[in-house]
């Protein structure tokens, strides 16, 4: 996950579509998020403070910027396994882009897939949250 994406944000958010678009109901789906979250790369125990924290979340999110405005780098964890999968969803969309392609990418995938509908209240107030602060990030990069 450290490299430089070589699709665009659109293009990623095309490819989530698709492969939701294979399964048939929201248990396989969720199970995918969880298989998805599982595959996100070991998060050091040091970053699991306060000042990479995602206030906003029901669940433990933290959330950790590098890079400069022509390639911003996430890495990401929660104590959750559905909200592990929503990070790793979030990060081929937004990581290792440049902070303007971050700021100007709307989560469109989360509608296409039908998240929005899939998600209890608690867990979209802390996607949006943890959408808000990587955004916040890309426009202090700016």
């Amino acid at each position: 996950m450290n490299t430089i994406a070589n699709t665009t944000a659109v293009q990623a958010q095309q490819e989530i579509a698709d492969e939701f678009a294979f399964f048939g109901d929201w248990t396989e789906r969720y199970q995918y998020l969880i298989d998805l979250g599982k595959q996100l790369p070991p998060f050091p125990e040091e970053w699991k403070n306060e000042d990479y924290r995602v206030h906003g979340c029901q669940s433990m999110v933290w959330l950790v910027p590098s890079g400069d405005a022509s390639n911003m780098h996430f890495d990401a964890a929660s104590d959750s396994a559905i909200v592990s999968g929503l990070i790793a969803l979030v990060l081929r969309v937004y990581s290792d882009r440049p902070a303007a392609e971050i700021a100007a990418t709307e989560p469109a995938f989360i509608q296409e897939i039908g998240l929005a509908k899939h998600l209890s209240p608690t867990r979209s107030n802390g996607l949006l949250a943890m959408l808000a602060k990587l955004k916040a990030y890309a426009a202090a990069a700016l």
